[in-house]
């Protein structure tokens, strides 16, 4: 299944996309793409339901981010051995992990918005998975269990504010718009194998990341049991899983977003993402005019 949520930010509902490729609403069914309705035996009912009963919905709706009731986004840094390389950082021992905040989750093909006083905003196409059930000190062998499905996460960075203002790097990760999760949360039953998917991303036309998920060095399963020893994961967390190279920070010299960017986010099997980028300042002043955001 492709499941996602519509509607306006805050206010999303439940939706299924139908073997067509159209969109369906699910809210006379589940409450939300969220808690509970994430479970197995959950996402079994919704599987056996018939699309053509459910009521349509117009192809442009807003799509909100697939999942609701996120209270933990665990993203792991230097996962892809091609990235660590065109860093100049060594292989990592043990998969790295900081935080995004939630409130940096947004829709597939919302405005992302360059932070204040930002210079370095960045791109980062990844894989995420999206947390099913409760885990805790899981195995790997085992640990696809807990997973509800998988999206597109752009995983969008503020170089200095990760780099060059302390230690952690979650401040240069976790403001607004800086998480476009979607378009779908596709059920691992339509993705044969998470250790092989193509990865692309374009900014204004022009390819800048171009992997796979081959080239990942720790793989879900690892990722998703290595968290679990550190941390309770509750249905609706996500774990973004890092990211191929081309990011600007390792191009020569460094390029990164600016206002009127155009990004494109591809993932084999999991969809499309597009974002405009605008600056903080025309943000607010489109807020104070009354003029849509998303």
């Amino acid at each position: 299944m492709k499941l996602f949520r519509h509607g306006p930010s805050g206010d999303e509902k439940p939706g299924l996309v139908d073997a067509n490729g159209g969109l369906r609403d699910l809210s006379g069914v589940v409450r939300d793409i969220a808690g509970p309705a994430l479970a197995p035996e959950s996402l079994a009912r919704l599987r056996a339901l018939d699309p053509e009963t459910l009521p349509k919905l117009q192809p442009d709706v807003r799509l909100g981010p697939c999942v609701g009731g996120t209270r933990n986004v665990v993203a792991i840094g230097l996962n892809f051995a091609d990235h660590a390389a065109e860093t100049g950082s060594p292989i990592p021992a043990e998969p790295i992990i900081f935080n995004k905040a939630p409130s940096s989750l947004c829709g597939p093909n919302d405005t992302v918005i360059i932070p204040k006083g930002s210079h370095s905003t960045d791109w980062e196409v990844e894989l995420a998975v999206v947390i099913g059930r409760r885990a805790s000190y899981v195995h790997a062998n085992e640990a696809l269990s807990y997973v509800a499905g998988a999206c597109i996460c752009n995983d969008v960075s503020e170089r200095e504010w990760q780099m060059n203002r302390g230690p952690t790097w979650t401040k240069g990760k976790s403001a607004p718009t800086f998480g476009p999760l979607g378009p779908w949360l596709v059920t691992l039953d339509e993705i044969p194998d998470l250790k092989n998917l193509a990865m692309s991303l374009d900014v204004n036309g022009e390819r800048r990341q171009t992997g796979s998920t081959a080239t990942m060095i720790f793989d879900v399963p690892q990722l998703v049991a290595y968290a679990s020893h550190f941390m309770l994961l509750e249905p609706g967390d996500v774990i973004t899983t890092g990211t191929p190279p081309g990011v600007g920070l390792g191009m020569k010299p460094p390029r990164y977003l600016k206002a009127g960017d155009e990004m494109v986010l591809r993932i084999e099997r999991l969809g499309e993402q597009r974002q405009t980028v605008i600056a903080f300042d025309d943000w607010t002043a489109k807020v104070s005019a009354g003029a849509p955001t998303d």
